[in-house]
């Protein structure tokens, strides 16, 4: 375990296909601990601000790097069973819990990161205090199959406008090092297929505390695409909150402080069960 500059510390596991990088915004008491899930492409030093705010709030947090995402092994954004994943994330989970015993563990997943926090719910009931899926694919997520359906994957990045209506996130994500820039991998699109439709098979959450956060403008990840999955998901009406105008990262968007807002406001409720 190494400590970083900014008061973060890093440390390694052994996943699923290779070497895992886990980052920790450390809590000296922590009255929860928050495991973040991150995105297709990208890195969990990405989520510094979103860590910020839940460690004002009482946490420590945790997330990994994916397996082929930011420093963990891999090759890039090469991802050919979700199911790993979802190990790897309870591989974290089970660490966490040993370090901080009998403390509730809530889950935020953004995007690919909602899809691998819903399967982890699925596989772990009981597990979580609470569920947060922020712009998450699951339900209808039709990008995937429309690229299987080429003869070529064609090498057309993420626009980084389609993030936020801040530009500097934008520009941020361009410039990032550990961002991937390149196109959608064959498998790891197949691989999205397969864990979308295990998903909307593999049940509800029951009770569990669901709160939903997605930008009706997200292009990325559509709303009314996710809004099936999620209240699939959920059994009953998980607590939603949608931004008008807001893009596809409601945790970096010009609406921010809201969405920090409403995302403690629910876990206080979550934990207060």
């Amino acid at each position: 375990m190494t400590a970083a500059a900014d008061d973060t510390r890093e440390h390694t596991l052994t996943g699923t296909r290779g070497r895992i990088t886990v980052r920790e915004w450390p809590h000296e008491r922590p009255r929860y601990v928050a495991l973040l899930v991150h995105g297709y492409g990208e890195h969990i030093g990405r989520y510094a601000e979103v860590a910020g705010v839940l460690t004002a709030h009482g946490a420590a947090v945790y997330g990994p790097d994916h397996m082929g995402h930011g420093r963990s092994e891999g090759e890039r954004v090469l991802i050919e069973d979700f199911e790993d994943v979802v190990t790897d994330v309870h591989a974290v989970a089970v660490s966490v819990r040993a370090a901080h015993p009998d403390r509730p563990v809530v889950m935020v997943g953004h995007s690919m990161g909602g899809l691998i926090a819903a399967r982890y719910a699925q596989r772990h009931p009981g597990g979580l205090a609470a569920l947060v899926l922020s712009g998450p694919v699951i339900g209808d997520w039709e990008l995937p199959r429309r690229l299987l359906a080429l003869a070529e994957i064609p090498d057309t990045p993420i626009s980084p406008g389609a993030l936020s209506r801040d530009p500097a996130v934008g520009a941020a994500y361009a410039a990032d090092p550990l961002v991937w820039h390149g196109p959608m991998k064959r498998p790891t699109a197949e691989a999205f297929v397969r864990t979308l439709d295990t998903v909307a098979a593999g049940g509800d959450v029951g009770g569990l505390p669901l709160l939903w956060l997605h930008g009706d403008d997200d292009r990325l990840v559509p709303l009314e695409g996710s809004r099936t999955g999620v209240e699939r998901l959920r059994g009953s009406a998980p607590t939603t909150r949608i931004y008008p105008g807001a893009r596809h990262e409601v945790f970096h968007e010009i609406c921010k402080d809201e969405v920090f807002a409403d995302l403690t406001h629910f876990l206080d409720g979550a934990l207060a069960r």
